[in-house]
């Protein structure tokens, strides 16, 4: 009886066996078997092969660690004019960021549009090539709480608002004519109301820096100290603070030859510059210009905060 019952279990393990092999083996069997095998119904039970796996091997982890904001990150300024305002920032934007934001808009990158009567349009005075960034992205929303925070209280809360960033960029023999980025007449806000809004300031954040050419140009732009006595230059340009000892020195900006302030563009540090008089009214001498490329690309990020007006 034994001897019948230990058939009878081989009989079953062997049947179990061939039952779980069966998927398997029509994958290797010649083409007159298989068709004899696949009419046999076949349990679909899953088989582990497990105990074959290399047991040091592991599945691939990603390493992009999400992003954390650096609410603690510090930069520097200097004040360059006073009429116009403009303040110079060192390190406004961290490596870290830059990946990030050009990540962020590279899909969106399309011809630049200048806005004329309140409608945007294509133009000769503009070859750039420009790409919205999403507002509801991690760095965006963290680049945009620091320069929130650099307005201060000229920035209302629960009123203004720091509007969409947009990322821009210049290649070889492309740039941007003279300009101002407020509207001579405010623009009607989105939300269906009377209210109008105009671009009260604006924050010029370099992100790639590997060109030649391609100055930030403002010619109505003054020193605030006068040369001295005798005939010294009155700055230095606010030397770059990096690990390259040549990039140290050379000047971050000049005087253009034909007056103003013309700034070279460095990864990381950005302009500053307010576009509105108190009453509202746009200034004429925040007027600049992106100088031509002469080779390499230059990319940038465009921050223009919204003043809002009540309709009246």
């Amino acid at each position: 009886m034994t001897a019948n019952m230990a058939k009878v279990a081989g009989i079953s393990v062997g049947a179990a066996l061939l039952g779980l092999g069966i998927p398997y083996f029509t994958r290797i069997a010649p083409p007159q078997l298989t068709t004899f095998i696949t009419d046999l119904p076949v349990t679909k039970v899953p088989l582990s092969l497990s105990f074959l796996r290399n047991s040091t091997r592991s599945e691939p982890v990603s390493t992009d660690a999400p992003f954390v904001c650096d609410t603690s990150h510090s930069y520097r300024i200097e004040l360059v004019s006073v009429q116009p305002l403009i303040i110079y920032i060192h390190n406004l934007i961290t490596p870290t960021e830059i990946t990030a934001l050009l990540r962020a808009g590279e899909p969106e990158f399309a011809p630049s549009k200048v806005t004329k009567g309140g409608r945007q349009q294509n133009t000769n005075e503009r070859t750039s090539s420009s790409a919205g960034l999403p507002e509801d992205d991690l760095v965006v929303q963290c680049v945009l709480k620091r320069a929130r925070s650099f307005l201060g209280t000229m920035f209302r809360d629960g009123w203004d608002e720091m509007g969409q960033p947009q990322l821009v960029r210049y290649t070889t023999g492309q740039q941007f004519n003279l300009h101002h980025d407020w509207f001579n007449s405010p623009l009607w806000a989105d939300d269906g109301s009377w209210n109008t809004w105009n671009r009260i300031a604006s924050f010029f954040a370099i992100l790639e820096d590997g060109c030649t050419g391609g100055e930030t140009y403002f010619p109505f732009a003054k020193s605030i100290v006068a040369p001295g006595p005798k005939g010294e230059q009155p700055w230095r340009g606010g030397i770059a603070q990096g690990e390259d000892k040549n990039e140290q020195q050379r000047p971050l900006w000049r005087e253009h030859e034909d007056g103003g302030l013309a700034f070279r563009p460095f990864a990381g540090n950005a302009l500053f510059w307010i576009n509105l008089h108190p009453n509202g009214t746009g200034d004429t001498r925040t007027k600049h210009a992106g100088l031509p490329l002469e080779s390499g690309r230059k990319t940038a990020m465009n921050i223009w905060p919204r003043q809002y007006y009540a309709y009246e």
